[in-house]
């Protein structure tokens, strides 16, 4: 381990191996850090906090803060956060406001500077956060979900598997996997096609999501009819699958389509025509 001699780290703190804590960092008695960790100058990390393996947190940080919730009295709750997560400068991470309940960061995720993380929110892995974005209390973000600078979602929100939110987006119903949303309020522009891509999802599981997509959000139908539809056309497939479950699990209903579809860029690749 590398403690730098200005920082503060409680005596019943644990550190595993190769560790390093940068000068005027504090780690209170109940943190648990992994092996490989870097800990930056100034970062705070408090509370029933466990950090992950190989993680990087930047200077200033402050992980495992009381949740900012008027119903909280100090009873004892957690934050976990997965190996292999990099946390930028002047993060905020709160722990749950329930008793015994627990914030969850999963691993490989990149949350950029000043990004904040509400109480109770849970999030899967390979997730990027740009800049400024801020999550309320309760929001779910499932794996490989892209969210964009200045965007604000709205508490009990879910962000689906490898959906993309762009800049500046007010976001307060739920957004299926795989699509593309933005706007104030945010509506569903088209797929992700680009991050599919990426990934190696093939041509064919990308045209049923567009049949499925356009049935969604082109064809004046409902949800429910949507969805009816989509299970009598047979196209369903894995990733089909995944956004009929999740729309079915909906609490607070999935963002409605835009009039237009995304503007080209770079061919229109982002859109759903191209997919």
């Amino acid at each position: 381990m590398n403690i730098h001699p200005t920082a503060s780290v409680h005596p019943k703190a644990q550190l595993g191996d190769g560790v390093s804590v940068g000068p005027y960092a504090v780690i209170g008695e109940h943190v648990c850090i992994g092996a490989g960790t870097t800990i930056s100058p100034h970062a705070v990390l408090e509370g029933w906090t466990t950090v992950g393996n190989a993680c990087e947190i930047g200077a200033g940080a402050v992980l495992g803060g009381p949740p900012q919730d008027l119903k909280y009295r100090g009873q004892r709750s957690f934050l976990r956060i997965g190996d292999h997560t990099h946390i930028r400068e002047y993060v905020t991470i709160h722990r749950s406001a329930e008793e015994d309940g627990t914030t969850v960061i999963g691993a490989h995720n990149f949350l950029m500077a000043y990004t904040h993380v509400a109480h109770d929110c849970k999030l899967g892995d390979h997730v990027v956060l740009v800049n400024y974005a801020g999550l309320s209390g309760y929001v779910e973000v499932e794996d490989r979900a892209f969210i964009s600078g200045h965007t604000a979602v709205h508490q009990f929100v879910r962000i689906g598997y490898l959906a993309l939110v762009s800049g500046c987006s007010r976001v307060v119903k739920d957004i299926p996997p795989f699509m593309l949303a933005e706007g104030n309020p945010t509506r569903i522009r088209g797929l992700n096609v680009v991050g599919m891509r990426r990934l190696g999802i093939g041509p064919a599981a990308r045209t049923k999501l567009r049949q499925a997509f356009r049935l969604l959000y082109r064809s004046g139908l409902n949800t429910s009819q949507a969805l009816q539809q989509i299970r009598q056309a047979r196209f369903t497939g894995g990733e089909v699958q995944r956004v009929i479950t999740f729309i079915e699990g909906s609490k607070r209903g999935i963002c409605g389509g835009s009039r237009r579809p995304k503007r080209a860029v770079s061919g229109d690749e982002g859109s759903e025509e191209n997919a």
